[in-house]
């Protein structure tokens, strides 16, 4: 059986098939389900920030968000710094 030309662009059509389905679209759901939490946020989240930093929102507006630390130091972070939200209990 002859494919002619389609045969010689199988394999590079199957591979970037593969790229797509195990990296490109699995990142971007991972971007979504990101960009999904910091638009939830609100005051009084316990957060972790993509530093490792454990924190409360304090209040928070379109790009930033201030945050209190456990001993009261209040910083100002972007809202792309906060990498995810955590439950009361597994904060500390």
């Amino acid at each position: 059986m002859d494919f002619g030309a389609l045969g010689n662009f199988l394999p590079l059509i199957i591979i970037i098939a593969l790229m797509y389905f195990m990296l490109i679209r699995p990142a971007s759901k991972q971007r979504k389900k990101t960009a999904e939490m910091q638009a939830a946020l609100s005051r009084g989240n316990k957060i972790i920030t993509i530093g490792g930093l454990h924190a409360t929102i304090d209040a928070i507006d379109d790009k930033t968000a201030v945050v209190v630390l456990e001993d009261g130091t209040k910083m100002r972070f972007e809202r792309a710094a906060i990498g995810r939200v955590v439950e009361d209990d597994a904060a500390e």
